[in-house]
Parts: structure tokens; sequence; C-alpha cells
């Protein structure tokens, strides 16, 4: 039967083997092409692939079977679950429309909101306050419950006193900030980068610490070119990917 083959890694004697050998294996797995096979090659095989002992090799393997990305079966093998894939992707696209379209079909939970010090990652963008109303929120599948991401939208304070937080419970904040504030949008920015998840992450997203995330960006613009709410949001790194759509 053939087997899958996973991608190779380079070792940082810095983080535990057997973390960097699942991370390793379960990118390999959720972006493999679905005609590849499902069954991993043995235990002894992968960790001479991967250069690491047969029992950090099973400890790395543990890991993904409890996640449910894997399932082993005595001397048969061990198979790749047929229903281990990607989420949808997170789309960057060239309309406000798109944008709250894409944030749709998630139920998400009020954490908690009030003024707060502008804080120093998104300072550049209101560099004439010294607070913003912070609105922090927990997105999970409708249909599953599982959390997806987590949000935080710095939001000024003039623009906050519109917003009613039970309406970010049912609308994502960018139709809620069109619709109910009242704001004219004229551009938003989007920004999406690679991170590590965080001590809060990785419990808010229920994943493991450092494993890693996609982290993004939105500047939302009214028509006098104000920045008038920023949000970041801690997308599940296992769970989506990203795409971007340019028309010439």
């Amino acid at each position: 039967m053939t087997v899958f083959s996973p991608d190779s890694l380079v070792l940082n004697r810095k983080l535990p083997l057997w973390y960097q050998v699942s991370q390793s294996l379960r990118a390999s797995i959720l972006g493999r092409h679905p005609a590849e096979p499902l069954r991993l090659p043995p235990e002894d095989r992968l960790a001479e692939h991967y250069g690491v002992s047969v029992l950090t090799m099973r400890q790395a393997l543990k890991e993904l079977e409890n996640e449910g990305l894997i399932s082993r079966h005595r001397r048969r093998g061990t198979f790749i679950e047929p229903a281990a894939r990607r989420g949808a992707p997170v789309q960057l696209l060239g309309s406000v429309d798109s944008i709250v379209a894409q944030q749709s079909g998630e139920t998400a939970t009020v954490l908690g909101h009030g003024p707060v010090p502008v804080p120093a990652e998104v300072a550049e963008h209101f560099p004439d306050l010294e607070e913003v109303v912070e609105f922090r929120r927990l997105r999970r599948d409708e249909k599953t419950g599982e959390p997806v991401n987590w949000a935080e939208n710095a939001v000024r304070p003039e623009i906050a006193e519109r917003i009613d937080p039970a309406d970010l419970a049912r609308r994502p904040m960018t139709k809620v900030l069109r619709d109910v504030a009242g704001v004219r949008i004229s551009r938003i920015t989007d920004t999406v980068e690679a991170r590590l998840a965080d001590p809060a992450t990785a419990e808010l997203l229920d994943v493991p610490l450092l494993s890693p995330i996609l982290y993004y960006t939105g500047v939302v613009y009214d028509e006098t070119g104000r920045a008038v709410d920023v949000a970041r949001i801690r997308y599940r790194g296992d769970r989506f990917s990203f795409t971007v759509t340019v028309d010439a």
C-alpha cells in the first residue's frame, strides 16, 4: 500500500522535539492533496525521517491522535482521518460587503468591552487619542461550537457610544459600524501575518501554546480618512489559510 510522505523538518533544539514534529506533521496532513494516501509510514520510519527517537515520535503522534487528525490501529498502522482538513480561507477581497460576508456564519460571544489606553500596536492609527474603547469577542463555528478566532476591536470613543455590545453577538463589527453606527466607510486595509499562539490565544482557541496562528489586522477608515476601528483577530492556524484576490 502506498503511504503518505510528510514534509521534512529542520529541528530547533530550543523547543520540545515532539512538539516541533507534531506541528510539522500536522501541517503536512492539513496541506495534503485529497488524492494522496491516508496511511502514514511506521513509527520507526517517521522517527528516522525527522531525526528523533521512536519515543519522541510516539509522543508527537499521540498529540495528533488526541486532536482527531489521525487514528492508530494495532497491526494495521496509522491513518489520517479523512475529515482532517483546513477550514474556510480568510479572504482579502475588494469590498465592504465581501468582508462582512467573510465575518458572517460564526457565533460570537462578547468577552468584554470598555475604555482602555491606546494599545501600542494600534497607536499609529490613533495619533490624536489617549483612549479607545475596546471590544473583545470569541467566535465559534455555528455547526460544531469549536472556537475559530478571537478579536479585539479598538474603536474611537465617539463611534463606540453608538454601538450596543449585544449587536456584536449577532453581527460582524464592520456591519455594525456601517449599518448601526452610521460610519461612512471609505476603505479597509487588511494585513495577515503568521504568529505563535500566546497564552491567552492558546486558552481561548483551545490550541497548544506557541502553535501557529494567523494574525489579521483590519483598519477601517471613514470618509474623512480617519481610522475609526482597528481589528486584531487571531485565527486558528490549523483551520484557516488566506486568499488574496487581485483584479487586473
